[in-house]
C-alpha cells in the first residue's frame, strides 16, 4: 500500500513578520480614514446653544462635505458654514429660506412667501416672539436660523448666507455616546 505524502507544516511566523503586517494594515487604515475625512466627512465640535435641543454645546458631530456637490440644499437641512461677517468662524444653523423665497417673521412665526411653515423642531421655551421684516433670498443664498430662537445669532441679525460659505451638512452626533444618532 502506498503512503500518501503528508503536507509539510508551515514554519511558525516570526514576530517581525506579524509586526510588518500590522504596520502595513495600520498605514492602509489611516490612509483610508484620511481620504474619508478630507473628502467626505469631517468631525466638528458644536459651540454654543443656538441649535438646542437638536445639537447641544460641546457635542461632536460629523458633517458630510460631499453631499451638496450632487444634491441641492433643502429647507430644514442643518448646515455648517463660514460666518459671512468673519470667515474665520464656523456656524451651524438650519436652512429656513431658499433662493427666491420671501422670509418674514411675525411674532416669532416664520412665513415663507406669506405662508407659515411647520417648525416642530422649535420648542416652546426656545421660541422668540419678535417680528422681523420680509427678506427676499437672493440667488445662491440661504436664510438660516438656530432652533433655539431666543439665543441664536442668525440671518435675522446679519442676513443670508452665500452658497460659497456653506461647506457641509450635519449628519451624525457621535459624542457624547449617549447622544449618538442622526441629525434630524
Amino acid at each position: 500500500m502506498e503512503e500518501t505524502p503528508q503536507p509539510t507544516p508551515e514554519p511558525p511566523r516570526t514576530s517581525l513578520f506579524d509586526l510588518r503586517a500590522w504596520a502595513r494594515d495600520l498605514v492602509v487604515s489611516l490612509f483610508i480614514a484620511g481620504i474619508f475625512i478630507v473628502f467626505l466627512y469631517q468631525p466638528v465640535k458644536v459651540e454654543g446653544t443656538s441649535m438646542m435641543p437638536q445639537l447641544l454645546d460641546q457635542e461632536r458631530i460629523f458633517i458630510n462635505k460631499f453631499v451638496y456637490k450632487f444634491d441641492d440644499i433643502q429647507r430644514g437641512d442643518v448646515i455648517v458654514f463660514w460666518y459671512p461677517l468673519d470667515p474665520t468662524k464656523s456656524y451651524v444653523k438650519r436652512v429656513i429660506g431658499l433662493p427666491g423665497d420671501s422670509v418674514k417673521v411675525t411674532g416669532g412665526k416664520v412665513l415663507i412667501d406669506g405662508k407659515p411653515i411647520n417648525e416642530q423642531y422649535v420648542r416652546a421655551e426656545y421660541f422668540d416672539h419678535q417680528s422681523y421684516p420680509a427678506v427676499h433670498v437672493e440667488p445662491d443664498h440661504y436664510y438660516v436660523m438656530g432652533d433655539h430662537r431666543n439665543s441664536s445669532n442668525d440671518s435675522r441679525a446679519w442676513g443670508t448666507v452665500g452658497r460659497r460659505y456653506i461647506y457641509g451638512k450635519a449628519v451624525l452626533v457621535y459624542w457624547p455616546m449617549n447622544h449618538f444618532g442622526r441629525v434630524q
